[in-house]
């Protein structure tokens, strides 16, 4: 869908529904996950009871997300075999929920007593909804310029959150100085957990293997710091090193127009990520969740970029908002437009070369 096929506008309130953050599910606990989180949080019950109870709050809470065939975008694009990835179902909206749990699981096990995290919306809310179900205390630093309206429902969960001068990297050193000063567990990307964090988003993979059994052509994906995308190609490599595929799928990935060092460096051809001028960089309610001048795992997601033989695309908001009314209408889902960056990037790519016909899955976040 092109800037110029947008249709009808929408009215305001669509509109401004469309800008906000991802929302959760249900911000209510389910009676069954209350059960559970008594056992979980409780520090006078037994380690492994608390943890093995936390086990059964994830596999009932997290993941499993639908893949549903985008038969009618296939239609519109004339590219068949689009599957959704929809992480919408998680219970904050997004896969941010899949390294929240993990770590504050891990967190448990190995005896912390507090969580930290810098974040601009998504990522606070999944992690202060997982820090309460573990027991953990959870402390959530968020640049002091930033509004999210994801800040009262941090607060419902327990979290504390402290404003931070400056930009989301400077957040990021922040929280990171806390989690070292005072023995938190630091749950930023880029840090001493990354292998975890990786392995929770090759989850994603392992589940798109299980609907389509084996690797479809193509993943593509929103990026912002890269660990997403990172994290789902080395999944789908571990499944192909174990023979389970019968190939590893072309990791694509779509991000701000000018504004995420991953594809810049894709575009410009360069082998590692560069730092943006921080100067240049502007925040609009569309792109918040894909900018950044510094990528913390850029690398990891330029190498995985490149070495499956994908592609990365640069995309304006208009572009976003348009596409994320079209699955909203078409689809009857409704995504944050900054999660169908990834979407954009590969009907980019068949408009421009005709793609062949075979399995493609994009993932997205948002409203369910």
């Amino acid at each position: 869908m092109t800037d110029s096929d947008a249709g009808k506008p929408d009215t305001r309130e669509q509109v401004l529904a469309m800008h906000d953050n991802a929302s959760p599910r249900d911000t209510r606990i389910p009676d069954d996950i209350a059960k559970l989180a008594k056992i979980s949080w409780d520090e006078e019950q037994d380690l492994d009871d608390r943890l093995v109870a936390y086990e059964d709050i994830i596999d009932s809470e997290i993941g499993d997300t639908d893949l549903t065939r985008a038969r009618n975008i296939e239609r519109e694009i004339g590219l068949r075999q689009i599957y959704l990835k929809f992480e919408g179902a998680n219970p904050s909206g997004t896969q941010k929920d899949r390294i929240a749990f993990a770590q504050a699981q891990d967190a448990m096990r190995r005896g912390f007593e507090a969580i930290t995290v810098a974040t601009c919306g998504n990522y606070g809310a999944a992690m202060a909804h997982a820090a309460k179900l573990a027991g953990l205390r959870c402390f959530i630093y968020i640049p002091e310029g930033y509004k999210t309206r994801r800040e009262q429902e941090m607060l419902d969960h327990g979290a504390e959150i402290l404003r931070v001068a400056g930009d989301y990297e400077a957040t990021v050193d922040r929280s990171r100085e806390r989690a070292a000063a005072e023995e938190f567990y630091d749950a930023n990307p880029g840090g001493a957990n990354i292998d975890l964090q990786l392995k929770a988003y090759g989850a994603i993979a392992s589940e798109i293997y299980d609907d389509l059994r084996d690797a479809p052509a193509v993943v593509a994906v929103p990026v912002s710091n890269g660990t997403t995308i990172a994290g789902i190609y080395r999944g789908f490599a571990s499944l192909y090193r174990r023979g389970k595929t019968s190939r590893i799928p072309r990791m694509v990935a779509g991000s701000s127009y000018r504004k995420n060092p991953i594809v810049q460096a894709f575009l410009g051809g360069r082998e590692t990520c560069e730092d943006l001028a921080p100067e240049s960089i502007r925040e609009t309610s569309i792109n918040e969740p894909l900018i950044n001048w510094h990528s913390i795992d850029g690398d990891l997601a330029l190498d995985a970029i490149r070495e499956s033989g994908g592609w990365a695309v640069a995309v304006s908001d208009k572009s976003m908002m348009n596409l994320a009314k079209q699955v909203r209408e078409q689809q009857g889902l409704n995504p944050l437009p900054a999660s169908t960056a990834g979407l954009h990037a590969l009907i980019d790519r068949h408009r421009k070369e005709t793609l062949p016909g075979d399995r493609y899955v994009v993932l997205l976040t948002g409203r369910k």
